[in-house]
């Protein structure tokens, strides 16, 4: 049991760091809480800071999810990776060293994946990948794509990932709600390609 409480406790500190912030405090001197849509995640990453910083924030929350999840190796423990990386997630969201505030979870929530099932994990992100080249939305693919994910865990037979997947879906749509109104609204924000892009553009 103390074990199972530490890997819990260093999953929740592991993804509690905030790259996105820091990224943006120490090498461009913002605070991209202030900037864009408020978010410390990728998506605002790359819309305040660039491509480069968004690519290094997308790495670094990615492989906090991962990290979180290959604990149980580390530690020689039994239990589920994915019940260990639910820590990360919460740490991403609720982080300790913003105030318990945080991003909505998707990449450390794939990075949990990833070390759990990299198939599984590839699969969703072509699905994502996919979803993205044609909405131009990154919200609007990751709610399809952690849909998916529900349906393709029964493929595996593997209650736990299936439990896991469904509690992470809820999770990620009541993070986008407020993305789902702009979507609902066609106000949301969309990424410089992609076909719902390209079509926009061409419409003006």
């Amino acid at each position: 049991m103390f074990t199972t409480i530490l890997m819990f406790m260093l999953s929740y500190l592991i993804g509690s760091l905030v790259p996105g912030f820091w990224v943006g405090k120490i090498f461009y001197n913002k605070d991209i809480r202030d900037e864009g849509s408020g978010n410390i995640g990728t998506t605002n990453s790359f819309r305040v800071l660039g491509v480069k910083a968004g690519v290094t924030v997308l790495v670094l929350d990615l492989l906090k999810g991962t990290a979180a999840g290959l604990l149980p190796l580390l530690f020689h423990s039994n239990i589920n990776p994915m019940l260990v990386g639910i820590g990360a997630i919460f740490g991403h969201t609720f982080s300790v060293w913003i105030g318990f505030k945080g991003g909505k979870a998707v990449a450390t929530s794939a990075g949990v994946l990833l070390a759990y099932n990299p198939v599984f994990f590839l699969i969703i992100v072509m699905i994502f990948i996919a979803m993205l080249a044609i909405s131009s939305m990154v919200s609007l693919s990751s709610m399809v794509s952690f849909s998916c994910a529900i349906i393709i865990s029964l493929y595996y037979h593997d209650l736990i990932l299936t439990i896991v997947a469904i509690s992470l879906t809820i999770f990620v749509f009541y993070r986008h709600r407020s993305n789902i109104s702009r979507i609902k609204n066609g106000t949301e924000s969309t990424i410089p390609f992609g076909w719902y892009y390209n079509h926009k553009k061409s419409a003006h």
